[in-house]
């Protein structure tokens, strides 16, 4: 059962790493940000939700590798996600960033 034990241990560090890697992707991509832009999208404001995803990211490095699927851990996962999913879009269409080809967005 020992073997048993140290997988289980060792997908809940991949899962910790890989929710933590989320949290502070989301964190560094608020970072680089304009200010006017989470406005002009009409989504809370950078400090709100620098304050959202550096608290995220706390708790995603307190709980890599002690219970990474923690009532905490996943609320900050979901704020992370939140952020990635629905605002980052809306801040990249008001900035004109995305992916752009030789002939313009794609």
């Amino acid at each position: 059962m020992d073997a048993l034990g140290n997988v289980q241990g060792l997908l809940m560090l991949i899962i910790g790493v890989l929710a933590l890697g989320v949290q502070a992707f989301a964190l560094v991509d608020a970072l680089r940000q304009r200010t006017d832009a989470f406005t002009a999208a009409g989504k809370l404001t950078k400090p709100i939700w620098l304050g959202i995803l550096g608290v995220a990211t706390a708790i995603g490095v307190i709980f890599v590798n002690n219970m990474p699927l923690n009532v905490f851990n996943l609320i900050a996962f979901v704020a992370a996600a939140v952020y990635l999913v629905d605002v980052r879009p809306a801040i990249k269409s008001i900035t004109g960033g995305g992916n752009n080809g030789p002939y313009g967005r794609w």
